[in-house]
């Protein structure tokens, strides 16, 4: 139970956290320009003051809530301090114990901050590489020994992979993803599958830390066909967009158009003027042969164009700098069997041992 005020905990919380404050927005103002100007006994009783009967009531009736439905929860505030304990205490007053995080939110963030130091030094990493609508995300989803940081940033990596649901604040993606790979430690010793990613997700950075890590996993490469991906993008690009846009738009046509040509328009100076034109009066024909015959021809032809100038250019230049590390090279079923089968085999090794395993396998 966080009882920061909402601005605190939308900057940052923790995933099963729920905000249940003590003061609301404007009173931690009032509060805190009390205590700036004439010190904390002055803002306790000012912040007292404003507890008024029914909102001391209101209060404790939705923290009783609280408990009752999470009887083993914790209460914190940022630093474990004053919030907490008067927190504490009128639930006490009340006729209920809650016990409180000593050091608060503050002594949690760093707990984990910590800990993602540590997994990522120990560098018990797999990491999952493939071009883009190669399928990557669809395998880490719902394996237990992956940690899905595309998911937990709601956005595909790319400048098209926006997923139309809002990305979480820097801090919660972070504590989160530490999380999942605290929960895939705790059930295995097996290595972590990571999927390859630039330093963004979206408007999500990937701390420096698990940077240095990803860069000397060991790599597994995921093949696909051409025809896989532009339907797999097909799926993810048009399909989503329009069921998307169905549901509040009342052209959804013209705004998939809208959309893909915004996304369009970011990789503009890596396309070039020319191919930029071309690919943008592509889209155009493309959203009209959908519309007006139902014919996805057009996308097609304009995906595998988007692939093959713009995403392939671009992740051949990584596949390039990850040659040394490469495990394995397969496709779906490849890859998965090989998972399923050595995981467990090399944890302990260092990355070059385990290279060194995989090559001698090879060979």
């Amino acid at each position: 139970m966080d009882v920061r005020a909402p601005v605190e905990f939308c900057a940052g919380a923790f995933p099963t956290a729920s905000n249940l404050p003590l003061l609301n927005d404007r009173q931690r103002h009032l509060i805190g320009n009390e205590y700036a100007e004439h010190g904390q006994p002055s803002a306790i009783n000012l912040g007292l003051g404003l507890a008024t009967p029914d909102i001391r009531a209101q209060r404790i009736a939705s923290w009783k809530q609280f408990i009752a439905d999470n009887p083993d929860g914790y209460l914190y505030c940022f630093r474990g301090g004053l919030r907490s304990k008067i927190t504490q205490q009128w639930l006490a007053d009340d006729g209920l114990h809650y016990p409180i995080v000593e050091g608060g939110y503050k002594a949690l963030r760093r707990y984990l901050l910590e800990q993602l130091t540590r997994l990522c030094k120990q560098g018990n990493i797999i990491l999952l590489s493939g071009a883009t609508g190669i399928g990557k995300t669809q395998l880490i989803d719902g394996r237990l020994g992956a940690v899905d940081i595309e998911g937990r940033a709601n956005h595909r990596g790319s400048a098209f992979g926006k997923t139309f649901k809002p990305q979480p604040a820097q801090i919660d993606w972070e504590n989160q993803i530490i999380i999942d790979w605290l929960r895939c430690e705790a059930r295995s010793d097996a290595p972590v599958l990571i999927e390859a990613e630039s330093h963004l997700i979206g408007r999500i950075h990937l701390p420096k830390v698990l940077q240095e890590a990803m860069a000397r996993a060991p790599v597994l490469l995921l093949q696909a066909s051409m025809a896989d991906r532009v339907a797999r993008l097909y799926q993810d690009y048009v399909e989503h967009s329009l069921l998307h846009y169905g549901g509040g738009s009342d052209d959804p046509y013209a705004a998939l158009y809208d959309d893909a040509l915004g996304s369009l328009q970011r990789i503009k100076k890596r396309l070039g003027g020319l191919k930029f034109q071309q690919m943008s009066e592509l889209l155009s024909h493309a959203t009209s042969l959908l519309r007006e015959q139902n014919d996805s021809a057009g996308f097609y032809q304009f995906i595998e164009m988007l692939l093959t100038d713009y995403y392939d250019a671009l992740y051949q230049h990584y596949q390039t700098k990850s040659e040394s590390r490469l495990v394995l090279s397969g496709n779906w079923s490849e890859i998965t069997n090989w998972l399923e089968s050595n995981q467990q085999s090399i944890q302990g090794h260092s990355v070059a041992a385990s290279l060194a395993v995989s090559q001698h396998a090879r060979l």
